[in-house]
């Protein structure tokens, strides 16, 4: 649809929902005194009228006026905003919900039903005061959290360590450790400082190998121009392997039927990995030999099993040759791919190394218990998965898309130590 039809349609929703959500703030604030009253409405409508005028802006004046960072201030505000709102919406449509029944039950009954009842008999706040109160509150809490998200989760990068037991690892390569790095996407950046320090938090790890397994930019090869001065300082002794994820082919830019600027956008690409000092692995392999032993690195282009993402990658050709090596790791973005046919077709691919899926960048983590919305729409979305002698690693990311931040899914770093197992 139009954008037209679009924006004004989204427009009128979110002026519902904020009238809707202003009633419950406004009983919330009934008891305070009048300046602080007007003082909570000019913060509510000022902060509509920002974010709607904001969307307008948004989509109607050319990205180039605005610059990354005004943009990205847009999308956050209508993001955090509306999110917090439809929490609110969520509970007042509880009290509404009751007061319908109460309505149809007196109607069916002759009996008149109090909507506004006191709780507990004590007659200091009614049900619906207190349903409208709780719905303010359950609104604040993920505004909060979706703002700290941003302010500290968002470069919070972790190491996790992880042992790699590997049945036919030869000895010359036992205790080798690899660093994975993911779902860069530098044109979501807007801190270099904290970037450069998840850069040198990975090489402090002084890994043997560093795998990049896709996404480093959002659509736009010149998205990485002003990163690659810190990413190329990510080397390792037996060297840096790169593939690419389903944003590096720019598939969600409008090129207006200009298949070569599209093209060409993807070479930028592709020389960008190669000026970091990154082995660019379409559909192709290596081999990393210590004491006569052979173990083989193989990258493959893009493959999903999912029809909303594109394939453009050949496992078997990248794997052809390769037969030799008694272990062999894979490089592929999407972890779709290891259902698709790695686990079916190529029994002898010891561990997958992917990404793609951020962990949605949020989850909550409790003990051994983790949950995170991206396990409802991924079979496998984040850690490690094993199917036979067969491994599949998930990288939660290291940058972010959409949402600039981070909530109870900090960015990852992960050391992989090779052990016989």
């Amino acid at each position: 649809m139009n954008k037209l039809i679009i924006i004004p349609v989204i427009t009128l929703v979110f002026l519902l929902i904020d009238w809707y959500v202003w009633q419950a703030v406004k009983v919330s604030t009934q008891n305070l005194a009048q300046n602080t009253q007007n003082i909570v409405k000019y913060i509510f409508w000022g902060v509509t009228a920002f974010t709607l005028a904001g969307m307008w802006v948004y989509n109607f004046v050319n990205p180039d006026l605005l610059g990354k960072n005004l943009r990205t201030i847009i999308m956050v505000g209508v993001f955090i905003n509306y999110v917090s709102k439809i929490f609110v919406v969520l509970f007042l449509l509880i009290d509404d919900l009751g007061r319908l029944i109460r309505w149809i039950t007196g109607k069916f009954t002759g009996h008149t039903v109090t909507a506004d009842a006191p709780i507990g008999g004590t007659g200091n706040i009614t049900r619906s005061e207190f349903l409208m109160k709780t719905a303010v509150v359950a609104g604040a809490i993920p505004a909060v959290a979706l703002t700290w998200g941003i302010i500290s989760g968002a470069h919070d990068y972790r190491i996790r360590r992880v042992k790699l037991a590997l049945k036919n690892l030869p000895k010359q390569f036992e205790g080798m450790t690899i660093a994975q790095i993911s779902d860069i996407h530098s044109g979501s950046f807007f801190n270099r400082v904290a970037v450069k320090g998840g850069v040198e938090m990975l090489m402090k790890e002084k890994p043997d190998m560093v795998f990049f397994t896709g996404d480093l930019v959002n659509n736009l090869a010149t998205e990485v121009q002003e990163y690659i001065d810190i990413f190329n300082k990510v080397k390792a002794p037996l060297g840096v392997f790169s593939t690419l994820g389903n944003h590096d082919y720019a598939d969600y830019v409008n090129w207006q039927g200009d298949a070569r600027a599209k093209q060409q956008n993807l070479n930028d690409l592709m020389h960008a990995h190669k000026v970091m000092g990154y082995d660019l692995l379409m559909d192709e392999h290596r081999f990393i030999e210590q004491g006569g032993e052979k173990l083989a690195i193989i990258g493959v282009q893009n493959i999903s099993g999912q029809n909303r993402f594109h394939t453009y990658g050949n496992l078997a050709k990248a794997h052809q040759g390769t037969e030799e090596a008694p272990v062999k790791l894979l490089l592929s973005h999407d972890p779709t791919h290891w259902d698709k046919e790695v686990n079916t077709k190529f029994k002898d691919i010891d561990v997958m190394f992917s990404g793609h899926t951020h962990g949605t960048q949020f989850g909550i983590n409790i003990g051994d218990y983790t949950w995170s919305p991206a396990q409802y729409a991924y079979k496998q979305w984040a850690g490690m998965y094993e199917e036979g002698n067969q491994k599949l690693y998930i990288n939660r990311g290291y940058g972010y898309i959409g949402y600039p931040g981070r909530v109870g899914m900090p960015p990852e770093i992960t050391v992989f130590e090779l052990v016989k197992g």
